[in-house]
């Protein structure tokens, strides 16, 4: 709470405060209208977001991003299926919070959020689990609002792959402080196992390897 105070203040001590609170709410009522226009434009397959206000249009990934992300998306969908752990979606699950829309790279909902979602779906509610694959025009927001945004309404765990140096970096949220905390750093010498879908563990090469991807499927399924 202290730091929303924190935030506060400044504008409560103004002796402009109601021609700022009017300027605000002018403001949301604008950027509202602009969401729902994104409700109505967006179409199956757009790579389009809606973040603070802006619609964002993503361009083309290179194909180190499409692969890492094809990689991972096989292997948590091959894992949580065997295991009947819940359900991974794929650049498909428009992730919708309480200002801002993502299309996170993957996401994973245990079975019991999985309840809420029906046919007629398609504004999701936060996953458990987010994957987003960093590239030069996302990186700064994945680690700055989206790791926010995810962390502050109750995801539990979030990875950063990086395809171009080929790590991974795993984020633990802390329930006290609605932030992820970094948990550990991964690279492709070493196994990764998610706290969230539990029992998962693989080496992180196999997110960049298609032999190694399919040793480690063929190995849990023995």
């Amino acid at each position: 709470m202290l730091r929303e105070e924190n935030l506060l203040d400044p504008i409560l001590e103004d002796l402009r405060l109601p021609e700022l609170l009017d300027e605000l709410n002018a403001r949301w009522k604008s950027e509202q209208q602009l969401r729902e226009e994104f409700y109505e434009k967006i179409q199956p397959g757009d790579k389009w977001e809606f973040i603070n206000g802006k619609i964002i249009m993503h361009s083309p990934a290179k194909e180190k991003h499409n692969q890492a992300r094809k990689k991972l998306s096989f292997l948590l969908q091959a894992f949580v299926s065997m295991n009947d752990l819940g359900d991974v979606y794929d650049e498909t699950a428009l992730v919708s919070l309480t200002r801002n829309d993502y299309l996170p790279d993957i996401l994973f909902f245990t079975k019991d959020k999985l309840v809420s979602i029906q046919p007629d779906t398609w504004k999701y509610p936060i996953p458990d689990f987010v994957v987003e694959v960093l590239s030069d025009s996302t990186e700064a927001t994945d680690r700055g609002i989206k790791m926010e945004d995810y962390a502050s309404h109750g995801a539990r765990e979030y990875w950063l792959v990086d395809p171009e140096q080929q790590f991974v970096e795993q984020y633990l949220l802390d329930e006290e402080s609605r932030t992820f905390r970094l948990f550990t750093k991964k690279t492709i010498e070493d196994h990764i196992a998610s706290k969230t879908i539990l029992g998962l563990s693989l080496p992180v090469a196999a997110i960049f390897d298609e032999s190694i991807k399919m040793e480690v499927v063929k190995g849990w399924m023995k």
